[in-house]
């Protein structure tokens, strides 16, 4: 109960200092209390449709990351188990590349985050189809390594045939993952596909514990593995892809979060999804704050500052557990 309270005060102080944090020096009070009345001037305008819309991705994009790769470690019993492992995010990247190399993304606002979506989706279907109604973990992450490989190929492929370099260019930034520009537009697109995919991650945490005691004890107390399999590629399939084609590409989010709050609910992986989906809105919150804080007159995006701090944060777990393993 204190974890949740203590996850929950941070996620909340966090949000209001997303809210207050960007390049214009508005006071936080008038900031916020634009937020609720309109006083007429550009400051309303600023924080109802950017910073709210941008605060509220950076919560949604970092629970579903959080949530997902705790699902993801959970099933496979696997601590190195992360969102990018069933190849939906590479998917969905690859989605959204080819909306800008051939100038959808142009037509509409929306073009890319729904390409992105679309690509996501047909990559759940060759999981299905490759993984088979029965297969066993490792078959699903064979089947999540090779969609991955093959989108990351064919991303790879329309970056070097692109004859437009702006295109290029484009497909670069956007890939290196990011909440600037985004909009309410955006947050109503990823809201129902998210909420589907919390709805069935959280309705796994009884088989997960189970799954603890193996694959034969957990049938043998009533758990149904075939249907908490597909519940979780699905799950995981509508976070992660929802979460990738708004915000691109951002990593670490799924693989650190769990490891550093499985120590504090007891190594029970019920208990670790919701704190990892809190965890993970906390952590994306802050690093989009550092965003805008650390270089306020430059792009600095949000997936390269995740690699820069999750790296070491990872490097700095696995030597920590290697040494109590001593």
């Amino acid at each position: 109960m204190r974890l949740a309270l203590g996850l929950s005060a941070l996620v909340v102080v966090l949000f209001i200092g997303s809210l207050i944090s960007g390049y214009s020096q508005v006071p936080p009070w008038r900031a916020l209390g634009a937020l609720f009345a309109d006083d007429g001037t550009p400051v309303t305008i600023v924080m109802r449709e950017i910073r709210l819309p941008r605060a509220l991705l950076a919560v949604m994009v970092g629970a579903s990351l959080g949530l997902s790769g705790a699902a993801l470690q959970g099933y496979l019993r696997n601590p190195l188990a992360e969102p990018g492992l069933i190849g939906v995010s590479g998917a969905a990247a690859l989605g959204a590349v080819l909306a800008i190399q051939t100038g959808l993304s142009l037509s509409f606002a929306l073009a890319l985050p729904l390409a992105a979506l679309g690509m996501a989706v047909l990559a759940v279907l060759l999981i299905l189809a490759l993984a088979g109604p029965r297969g066993a973990s490792i078959t699903l992450i064979l089947a999540g390594i090779a969609i991955s490989a093959l989108a990351s190929a064919l991303t790879s492929l329309v970056l070097n045939l692109s004859p437009n370099p702006f295109a290029a260019a484009d497909i670069v930034f956007w890939m290196m993952g990011s909440l600037a520009d985004r909009s309410f537009a955006h947050v109503w697109l990823a809201l129902p596909f998210m909420a589907i995919g919390w709805a069935l991650l959280a309705s796994v945490g009884r088989g997960l514990n189970a799954l603890t005691l193996g694959e034969d004890a957990a049938q043998a107390m009533g758990i149904n593995l075939r249907a908490l399999r597909l519940r979780l590629i699905l799950g995981t399939a509508a976070c992660v892809g929802a979460a990738t084609a708004v915000a691109g590409a951002i990593g670490f989010v799924g693989l650190v979060v769990p490891h550093l709050l499985r120590p504090l609910v007891g190594a029970r992986p019920s208990a670790l999804l919701w704190a990892s989906a809190l965890g993970g809105a906390a952590m994306v919150l802050a690093a989009d704050i550092a965003v805008r804080e650390l270089l306020p007159d430059r792009d600095l995006k949000l997936g390269v500052l995740m690699a820069l701090v999750g790296a070491p944060l990872f490097l700095h777990l696995i030597y920590k557990t290697r040494k109590e393993m001593a």
